[in-house]
């Protein structure tokens, strides 16, 4: 089966497969230990945390810290309702096209709550409308479903300006391009071909958290719970792998980004050609049943739409943002490549594809 789904989830690097392997419990049995023990064992996998967090830091700017966390969407959450302005009831501004993280975290807190537009490419402007009494902005770097890429370093001006902090969803970004500033930034390990089941937020110095999960008061009193050495060394050895093959990363991807554009000749881009990572390749297709399409290509794994929507029903809002009605929305797909994704499978897979939707009218 040829996977182009990268959007939901990357191939584990081999690099960080080796990387946690040893502190599950080792060769010698020793790696087990609970980092927040005090003894040798503990004192050990404590050092591999520690070495893991200094490799994730190195995908963020300097002068803040990295705090663990199951999942992006935990980050997201620590972010969003521990942030001093949110406490004390100023407002939220999201974009049109936040992960459900963000979009419905936002929606459920009795801030006031304000919606940035993004146009038809899926961009939000330069100098994005920001109300009087907003404690807190978010703005997804890399869109997860159409791959945009937003002018951060614009938003982020226009966030100081209007003294609100600016929080940075880069899960689609990290390990790919340089992440943006902001003053607090979510990111994920699996979506860097880390594994699953754990996360990160970077915050700012000076910026002031309250826990949200509260217990044991690890990770520096912001997050309580024991961490997993193995998972936190498999997000360093990737992070560490993604940064130092960034370039080369990217180079392959507009390789396999350029071969696509002539593969699906005839269909249509949702969102930006230029301003988007490449390895994002949103497309629909007029009168195709995308249904019955991945029914028919089941050599092929790709999306209908965000991997977290699947299964709704529902159109995407996202596109429905750019202006797409319930119909165009229906009729689109969503393929994601990158590190592991050879030419000839790009190839095979569009040919399967493109032939599916030919035979349907």
């Amino acid at each position: 089966m040829i996977y182009l789904d990268y959007q939901a989830t990357t191939p584990l690097a081999p690099e960080a497969r080796e990387a946690m392997l040893r502190w599950l419990d080792g060769p010698d049995g020793t790696g087990f230990g609970n980092p927040h023990s005090p003894h040798r064992y503990g004192r050990q996998a404590a050092a591999a945390v520690e070495v893991a967090r200094e490799q994730v830091a190195a995908l963020f700017p300097a002068g803040g810290r990295v705090v663990f966390t199951a999942s992006a969407t935990e980050a997201l959450n620590l972010a969003i309702r521990g942030c001093e302005p949110v406490r004390a009831g100023r407002g939220i501004a999201v974009s049109a096209i936040e992960h459900a993280a963000v979009w419905d975290t936002a929606e459920c807190l009795p801030n006031p709550h304000h919606v940035i537009p993004v146009d038809a490419q899926g961009l939000v402007a330069a100098d994005p409308p920001i109300p009087d009494g907003t404690g807190l902005v978010a703005v997804m770097q890399v869109n997860n479903e159409i791959g945009t890429i937003q002018p951060m370093a614009d938003i982020a001006r226009a966030s100081r300006a209007a003294g609100a902090l600016l929080l940075c969803d880069a899960v689609q970004a990290a390990g790919k391009v340089p992440v943006a500033d902001a003053d607090m930034i979510a990111v994920s390990a699996h979506k860097l071909h880390g594994p699953k089941g754990i996360g990160a937020l970077w915050v700012r110095d000076g910026v002031d958290l309250t826990p949200i999960v509260t217990g044991g008061g690890q990770e520096g009193g912001l997050r309580s719970g024991t961490l997993s050495p193995a998972l936190c060394a498999g997000f360093g050895a990737a992070a560490r792998l993604a940064v130092g093959r960034m370039d080369e990363d990217a180079a392959h991807v507009a390789a396999l980004w350029d071969r696509a554009a002539a593969l699906f000749e005839g269909w249509t881009l949702n969102g930006s050609s230029g301003r988007r990572w490449h390895g994002n390749l949103n497309l629909r297709r007029d009168g195709i049943d995308v249904a019955r399409l991945m029914s028919d290509v089941r050599t092929v794994a790709f999306s209908a739409g965000s991997a977290c929507a699947s299964g709704s029903g529902k159109p995407s809002r996202v596109l429905q943002a750019i202006g797409l009605n319930d119909k165009q929305a229906k009729t689109s797909i969503r393929l994601g490549f990158g590190r592991y994704t050879g030419i000839e499978d790009l190839e095979e897979a569009a040919a399967a594809i493109v032939a599916a939707a030919r035979e349907q009218g």
